[in-house]
């Protein structure tokens, strides 16, 4: 069953990032495909004990199984987003366009997201919201409906996770370091002033 729901979750949220919510939401001018490079700066510190280092590399290696994933929703974002914002496209022909490249998606991907457990669904959407700087509730109640929002707020809230929040990288700790190590740095968005200073 949970995986049934994970499975809907994942799709429903790769589908929205396909749908233009930089339109909706806005990013500040801020754009997934450009390159931020920081001083390379690493902090290791020794692990607590071994239930620590087993639980960070569990962390690790599931993070590894879901990157084709969380690259391919950011490279349809990109697309998608591009289109439905060419100059003079009109609702009907960015609501047509939005619903074939649905159909793509569901195509491609259903199949090989029915075997994600719930830890490594739960791991996606928490980086798909790191790595689109949006709020997935509100994503949800913009491009679906409120009450498909509520649902997948009820959900998320009995799995540890709360949709009607942006991620939070302070939060996250060892999920950064991973992502960090793994060649993915935090998204520009998070530099800023307003994160900085705490009002996520």
């Amino acid at each position: 069953m949970y995986k049934s729901i994970m499975k809907q979750l994942i799709i429903i949220v790769a589908l929205l990032l396909s749908a233009g919510m930089v339109q909706a939401q806005g990013l500040g001018g801020y754009m997934l495909d450009s390159v931020y490079m920081l001083p390379e700066a690493k902090v290791t510190d020794r692990f607590k004990n071994d239930t620590d280092r087993y639980h960070y590399n569990q962390t690790k290696y599931y993070v590894t199984t879901i990157l084709p994933y969380l690259n391919a929703a950011t490279k349809l974002f990109i697309e998608v987003d591009n289109k439905v914002n060419e100059p003079g496209i009109s609702r009907r022909e960015r609501k047509a366009y939005v619903n074939a490249r649905e159909e793509d998606m569901r195509l491609e991907f259903e199949e090989r997201v029915k075997k994600l457990n719930v830890t490594q669904g739960t791991l996606l959407v928490k980086l798909i919201a790191r790595q689109s700087e949006l709020n997935i509730y509100k994503m949800l109640q913009e491009f679906k409906n409120p009450l498909t929002a509520v649902k997948w707020q009820t959900w998320a809230r009995f799995n540890g996770l709360n949709l009607d929040k942006k991620y939070d990288p302070e939060e996250e700790p060892m999920l950064e370091h991973i992502m960090e190590d793994l060649g993915y740095p935090l998204p520009i968005g998070y530099r800023t002033s307003e994160y900085a200073n705490g009002r996520l």
